[in-house]
């Protein structure tokens, strides 16, 4: 097979992770097809180098531009490709020449309508969304709950839909922090006490101001029984600066000395935050699949998380989920992990099974298996 891969996306969050997770899989498992990989010459990263059946193809940053459309076009004809996989859903018409499967992380943007939109717009893209799938040869979803909700607002045949489950990074894999670790995020981040941790995006869905909210509930009932004094709540995630709502939330809550935010962390920085979290706290409202729970997991970190969307299905019975709108509720999750032990103890070792069970080698084979079928003559 001839696969191209359009790789414009791999620098992002979310489908950056998943696009080069399976690149780098499919180029430790196949050897045998080709794959053209479409993008900005230099964006691979830790992916590199990749064996001589990879071969990266500079493509258009503006993926939508009609220099772009016919630029796709020319590079699917010129080299005879089999086969496109998109790995993010797109929306706006593209050339394409040659059979295609789309991955469907989330519908978020269909979910909760943008405001800033207007009307006309948002059926546009619904329209043009709904094409792409229903022409998509095979549609890849990161979770039953993912394939579900395409069914349900895009009519497509459940048949036509591929659930193909995310895993974790292997960086998540290389066990607990080492003592030289901790005391470099001590020493660099100051972080000196226990916390509690959320790290992921920052956008309105994933809750964080509730999370503040329960985070200061929790410090009063703590204050009253003389624990956990020195306990901080710590937020790792993009672009924190372009939020003030969550440090308005943090001082209207009285908070502010004992919230961090630290913004973007490298992951090798980032597994020993999760590591050595006292809880990793994501109670989001909307995921198509939600990688955070996991990675804590990993390293036995016990997580209190969301009842909602494709949560349970990620995390089974290896969390303490709550109602993501209940503050109260997500406090007194908060409360009983952080102090009962035995409970915890049980955290941590579900946890780590439940991380072990999502495999990108078994999720690469499968989609090996779907190329071969979508690319195979008729």
């Amino acid at each position: 097979m001839r696969v191209a891969i359009d790789i414009r996306r791999i620098t992002e969050f979310g489908v950056g992770t998943y696009t080069r997770n399976a690149i780098r899989t499919l180029a430790r498992l196949d050897h045998d097809n080709e794959y053209f990989l479409i993008g900005i010459p230099g964006r691979l990263g830790d992916i590199e180098p990749l064996p001589p059946n990879f071969i990266t193809v500079p493509g258009q940053p503006n993926e939508f531009s009609v220099a772009s459309y016919l630029e796709l076009h020319r590079i699917l004809k010129d080299n005879r490709c089999d086969l496109l996989h998109v790995p993010h859903l797109f929306w706006k018409p593209q050339g394409i020449p040659c059979p295609y499967v789309v991955t469907v992380h989330d519908l978020l943007d269909h979910m909760y309508r943008v405001n800033s939109q207007s009307g006309v717009k948002r059926n546009m893209h619904f329209q043009f969304t709904k094409r792409v799938l229903q022409r998509a040869a095979r549609i890849f979803a990161v979770s039953n709950f993912s394939k579900a909700d395409t069914v349900r607002l895009f009519h497509v045949p459940p048949e036509k839909i591929e659930v193909i489950y995310n895993a974790i990074d292997d960086s998540f894999r290389l066990g607990h922090a080492s003592e030289a670790e901790r005391r470099f995020i001590a020493e660099r981040y100051q972080v000196n006490t226990p916390f509690l941790l959320y790290a992921g995006r920052i956008s309105p869905h994933k809750n964080v101001v509730r999370i503040i909210e329960a985070f200061a509930a929790l410090k009063g009932e703590l204050s009253k029984e003389g624990k956990f004094d020195d306990l901080k709540l710590i937020i790792i995630g993009d672009e924190v600066s372009k939020h003030p709502d969550l440090r308005r939330a943090s001082v209207k809550a009285g908070v502010q000395n004992d919230v961090r935010f630290l913004g973007f962390v490298p992951i090798d920085v980032l597994r020993i935050f999760y590591d050595q979290a006292k809880i990793f706290v994501f109670p989001s409202l909307y995921e198509g699949f939600g990688l955070p729970p996991l990675e804590a997991m990993a390293h036995a970190t016990p997580v209190v998380t969301s009842n909602t969307s494709s949560v349970p299905e990620v995390v089974g019975n290896a969390a303490v989920m709550v109602n993501p709108e209940n503050v109260f509720e997500i406090m007194r999750a908060l409360h009983r992990v952080l102090l009962d032990q035995p409970l915890r103890d049980k955290l941590k070792a579900r946890g780590l099974e439940q991380a072990g069970k999502f495999s990108w080698d078994a999720s690469v084979r499968r989609m090996l298996q779907i190329y071969r079928e979508v690319a195979k003559p008729s």
